[in-house]
């Protein structure tokens, strides 16, 4: 087992430095709205209106002064070629089967949330209208960077007095408009919550970090829960506007608590009062949860509802995650060479994690 281990050592630690290196390079400083669209849908009896804001990339060939952003010239001029575009891959059909008419018109009504990212994203206003009353409506959305796989959009519905968030995925693009099962809330928000946590690298390294040094089942159950209410109680709080920091401030702050755990497997020798530290540092985690809900306007009347099911999505992600660090963890713990592989990982992280803290903080 000695030799084996030997033998293999230099390339499992290769192996885990390479990783380190392409989740470094994809580097979650990066704004959520490189591959985000956000839809404000108003459902009539005969008119259904979108104000959809995406990355202009999506339309290639449009953007003629190429400034990251489509005027109401290039959309006058581009018109016939935008409907068509758009007609193929945002399609709303009735009751009966019947596709409705679409229109797309430039508008100024641009959402409050992206005016930094003005010159990457465009807003158009898409209206799809029937020559009767509708009585269902499905919408089948396929408005997606290409092999991107956290592309979404954030819709708000507004149907008969009601409001209502669905997030759209390229693995979840059909949703019902009008009277729709409650479950659609659900199921779109406990996706967007298990993407979250998984496509989130920054904290999935925290969560490791605190597993490198192994640790029994009790002291894993300790992190989880203590992960689980901290970052719950911040996410309300800032999607309530109730605590409110930021975004440059905890995102660097996250970097930090990355470096300050994957530091301190260095010399920390007991676990005790680990699930404290992790309680502390969850705060801070939470508030970078708050950000991709704070992108959509989530509606009051159903807020509960799309907060509980984005946290048990992220719990989710969480679960799988430290269940499969620790019983890696737990395996290397028992090899020869569990120190050398130990400090290895803890010193990759804390040069991420450094990095990660200079690109959020002074760029």
């Amino acid at each position: 087992m000695t030799t084996m281990w030997r033998r293999y050592r230099v390339a499992f630690i290769c192996l885990i430095a390479a990783f380190l290196v392409v989740i470094g390079g994809a580097s979650p400083s990066q704004a959520h709205w490189a591959d985000l669209a956000v839809a404000e849908v108003t459902v009539e009896q005969t008119k259904t209106a979108m104000i959809l804001t995406f990355p202009t990339a999506l339309v290639p060939g449009v953007d003629d002064n190429l400034d990251g952003q489509l005027s109401i010239d290039e959309v006058t001029k581009h018109q016939s070629e935008l409907e068509k575009f758009f007609g193929d891959r945002i399609r709303l059909i009735d009751a009966q089967g019947e596709t409705g008419k679409l229109a797309v018109a430039a508008t100024n009504n641009l959402p409050v949330n992206i005016a930094s990212n003005i010159q990457t994203h465009s807003t158009l206003e898409l209206t799809y209208t029937w020559a009767q009353p509708v009585t269902g409506l499905v919408i089948n959305y396929n408005l997606f960077l290409p092999n991107v796989a956290t592309a979404r959009c954030l819709a708000t519905v507004m149907q008969g007095g009601q409001i209502r968030n669905l997030v759209f995925t390229p693995e979840q693009r059909e949703f019902t408009l009008i009277n729709p099962p409650v479950w659609q809330q659900i199921s779109s928000f406990v996706w967007l919550g298990i993407e979250h946590i998984l496509t989130g690298y920054d904290h999935v390294l925290f969560l490791i970090s605190l597993l490198m040094l192994g640790g029994g089942f009790g002291y894993l159950t300790k992190v989880v829960t203590a992960f689980t209410i901290s970052h719950s109680v911040t996410l309300t709080l800032a999607v309530l506007d109730i605590v409110t920091l930021p975004v440059r401030f905890v995102e660097s702050a996250i970097a930090l608590t990355i470096v300050y755990v994957a530091a301190e497997n260095f010399w920390r020798t007991s676990l005790r009062w680990r699930w404290l530290l992790t309680f502390i540092f969850g705060l801070i985690h939470g508030l970078g949860f708050a950000g991709v809900l704070k992108e959509i306007h989530l509606s009051q009347s159903n807020l509960a509802l799309s907060l509980a099911s984005f946290n048990v999505g992220v719990e989710i992600g969480q679960i799988a995650i430290v269940t499969i660090a620790f019983g890696i963890f737990r395996t290397i713990k028992k090899s020869p060479g569990e120190l050398i592989v130990r400090r290895c990982l803890s010193a990759g992280v804390v040069v991420l994690g450094l990095i990660w803290f200079v690109q959020r903080a002074f760029y």
